[in-house]
């Protein structure tokens, strides 16, 4: 067998596009997924799962109808499952997401233009 780590910056390096995240490792039944970001995100909660934000770089806000978070680099957050919120990043922003395996980006919500694939690996 062979033992590699997964180093971070490589696999930010092999794309540029933004809210798509990509999977890069799997522990049991949950995903690490990288994905960059800027600009709004759409409004969505995920009901069956809490997801984990974890900023690698830049500043992210995660607004919630009631109020928000804002997370610096080496910063993280657990949205709690059923919790809708709104991803927000003025500048570029590289975060780690966890969550199980086969989670959608925009939860519930299908639309065109935010829903990436689910089962992207690099």
């Amino acid at each position: 067998m062979e033992y590699t780590s997964v180093n971070l910056q490589e696999k930010f390096s092999k794309f540029s596009e933004h809210w798509s995240p990509k999977i890069i490792a799997q522990l049991n039944d949950y995903h690490f997924k990288l994905a960059k970001i800027q600009g709004e995100f759409i409004w969505h909660d995920h009901p069956e799962t809490d997801e984990v934000f974890f900023v690698v770089k830049g500043n992210l806000d995660i607004l919630f109808r009631d109020g928000k978070v804002t997370l610096h680099e080496g910063e993280m957050f657990v949205v709690p499952k059923g919790v809708e919120h709104k991803p927000v990043a003025e500048q570029e922003c590289h975060i780690l997401l966890v969550e199980p395996a086969g989670t959608v980006n925009t939860g519930n919500v299908q639309d065109a233009d935010h829903t990436a694939p689910n089962d992207v690996w690099i």
